[in-house]
């Protein structure tokens, strides 16, 4: 059971959709391509509005695609609300375009699209701790053996000390639009790491393993097997 944080700081989530098919071998991007019979994105806005019925959404497309994201939400009928904003040339930009439409006090969850498997206690861990600690990145621990390529060949990594790190990445918004008021760099390769460039310390929190980014056929095989389980022990759950 999960208790909402009602009456603390506002909630929002900029949820990023900028992929293309191209790991997936289709012409249809990859965040609009079917996953137990709706988009996947479509999956991933209904995450947060599960957990939280005020919560305020924006989704960060290409311009290109934001008309065919309105024909797909009239054919299945999808109606929770949301905001649209023109994507960036990079992942930053598109995130910074998200931000800017979001009032300047609450907390941002900043959520890949394509992750439609995040848990309500991964998206509750990570508000919670955001509210508490300015900022929440979700991880895992890696369960494969790690190595680490060298000049004379390669060498093994402890991997207890490592972590895989997943969205939504949530922090306080006044912060985050700070940092984010900034020259893009290569280095920032997730939310975490501009604010990390910002003079900030990152908060870890646990993720969910099934939380898994769908980016190739396997992925979404894989996540086909995944929500169809859920569905079946959520409505198993109902019907006791």
């Amino acid at each position: 059971i999960f208790m909402e944080i009602k009456g603390s700081k506002p909630c929002c989530a900029v949820i990023v959709a900028g992929g293309a098919g191209t790991r997936m071998r289709t012409e249809v991007p990859k965040q609009f391509i079917e996953l137990c019979g709706k988009p996947i994105l479509m999956h991933s806005i209904e995450a947060f509005a599960a957990y939280r019925d005020d919560m305020l959404t924006v989704v960060v497309l290409p311009s290109s695609q934001i008309d065919y994201w309105h024909e797909l939400c009239r054919r299945h009928s999808f109606t929770i609300s949301h905001r649209i904003a023109e994507g960036g040339n990079t992942r930053f930009g598109s995130v910074k375009n998200g931000l800017s439409l979001l009032p300047d006090e609450g907390l941002a969850a900043i959520h890949d699209g394509v992750r439609p498997l995040v848990s309500r206690k991964t998206i509750d861990e990570c508000f919670r701790t955001a509210e508490t600690y300015g900022n929440a990145v979700p991880a895992t621990l890696p369960v494969d053996s790690v190595r680490e390529i060298t000049d004379t060949g390669s060498r093994v990594i402890d991997r207890s000390n490592l972590r895989l790190i997943q969205t939504p990445q949530v922090f306080d918004i006044r912060l985050l639009k700070k940092a984010y008021d900034r020259e893009y760099m290569p280095d920032f390769t997730d939310d975490a790491s501009v604010f990390e460039s910002a003079g900030h310390a990152v908060r870890l929190t646990e993720g969910n393993a099934e939380n898994i980014k769908i980016t190739t056929p396997s992925d979404l095989a894989v996540a086909e097997v995944l929500m169809t389980r859920f569905d079946e022990i959520s409505q198993r759950a109902r019907t006791k």
